[in-house]
């Protein structure tokens, strides 16, 4: 559900799982998710969530949805699950529903971290209720991309099953605390939610990245279009505060040529250009808006270049290195900008979702 552009069975297939069925009510990104898996068309649903039927799902192991964000962000002004967009979530929740003994084993809900905290966590605890409603039992964990690739990327998994075994009490689970995946805010919210039935489970840590933004560009010419004229890139050095243009004035008078990423924000009216020069991109964003436009700033030896981050430097950032893209720039963005992170859902899959699949099913062997 919500299949995007398809990075989740990307990450998904990794692990060896396999796609049998995906939705999602945005032609642009079905054309890039055609654009990528040729073979498999029949299988692709475009819609709208709620006009799906329960009957039209096959049997399956596992559901995933990453329904929308916006609402659950600032920039939807908090509207949360009763917003358009996010209120998604109630359709994918009425087809379960309406699936009856055939809902799956196992259930996978991703967005951005700001859904712990939507309406003061109402948001989150209603989704959890509704899961456990439907006769799930719940954990969850936030993840960084930016323990995989370099882009910072936070976001939220809520994963329902339907058998419990091996079951980790909330009680005795005071040490995920400390947990990697469990910051204080989420392992806060699991102990002082005793109503929701919780089924943890302890995760390995995840070791951090070895590679930097610099190590994902593309050795783009000078003369490529995609670097902007002086008179535009100075502009948008003229548009950074007295703090970012010192990082900026630094990086262009060192030795050697280095990199960081640029959004633009409006701060207090103006539109400000801010630098991120620590070797980590920015999160990759839809670019609805010029904010949404992440930007390479290139400096050193006395000179510095600027260009929009290219549609194969996204795909890298999402851990999609070799992804078929057949599809026009601001449309690759987008897509990009409204996925998941390959490497994030293997790791998920790997650790989590494939050892409790098989404890399920123990009973079986």
């Amino acid at each position: 559900f919500f299949a995007g552009i398809g990075l989740m069975r990307m990450g998904l297939e990794l692990a060896g799982w396999k796609v049998v069925w995906a939705n999602d009510i945005d032609e642009d990104k079905m054309k890039m998710y055609q654009g990528n898996f040729k073979n498999d068309h029949a299988h692709f649903h475009l819609g709208d969530v709620h006009d799906i039927s329960p009957e039209d799902i096959p049997n399956v192991s596992l559901a995933t949805a990453s329904f929308p964000c916006n609402d659950l962000s600032l920039a939807g002004a908090r509207r949360g699950l009763a917003g358009q967009q996010s209120g998604a979530f109630w359709g994918f929740v009425e087809v379960l529903k309406g699936m009856g003994h055939r809902r799956p084993p196992l259930i996978m809900l991703e967005n951005v971290s700001g859904f712990l905290t939507s309406h003061d966590g109402d948001d989150f605890r209603d989704a959890c209720v509704a899961l456990n409603d439907l006769g799930y039992a719940v954990d969850a964990f936030i993840i960084d991309a930016a323990l995989f690739v370099p882009q910072s990327r936070q976001r939220l998994f809520l994963i329902g099953k339907r058998e419990i075994q091996n079951q980790l009490k909330t009680a005795d689970t005071m040490n995920f605390y400390e947990s990697q995946c469990r910051p204080i805010a989420l392992a806060k919210f699991i102990l002082w939610s005793p109503e929701i039935r919780w089924s943890l489970r302890n995760l390995p840590q995840i070791p951090k990245r070895e590679t930097h933004l610099s190590d994902i560009l593309e050795d783009l010419p000078s003369h490529s279009a995609f670097w902007w004229n002086n008179q535009r890139a100075e502009y948008l050095l003229n548009q950074m505060s007295d703090k970012h243009r010192a990082i900026a004035e630094k990086m262009i008078s060192g030795d050697k040529t280095t990199y960081g990423t640029v959004f633009r924000r409006v701060r207090n009216g103006r539109s400000m250009a801010e630098l991120r020069s620590d070797g980590v991109a920015g999160c990759l964003r839809t670019p609805r808006g010029g904010s949404g436009r992440q930007i390479l700033f290139a400096a050193g030896q006395g000179r510095f270049a600027v260009r929009l981050l290219t549609p194969r430097e996204c795909a890298r950032l999402m851990g999609a290195d070799n992804y078929r893209i057949t599809v026009p720039l601001n449309q690759a963005l987008f897509g990009f900008g409204d996925a998941v992170c390959v490497p994030v859902i293997r790791w998920i899959a790997e650790q989590y979702l494939n050892p409790t699949w098989k404890e399920m099913h123990v009973k079986d062997q």
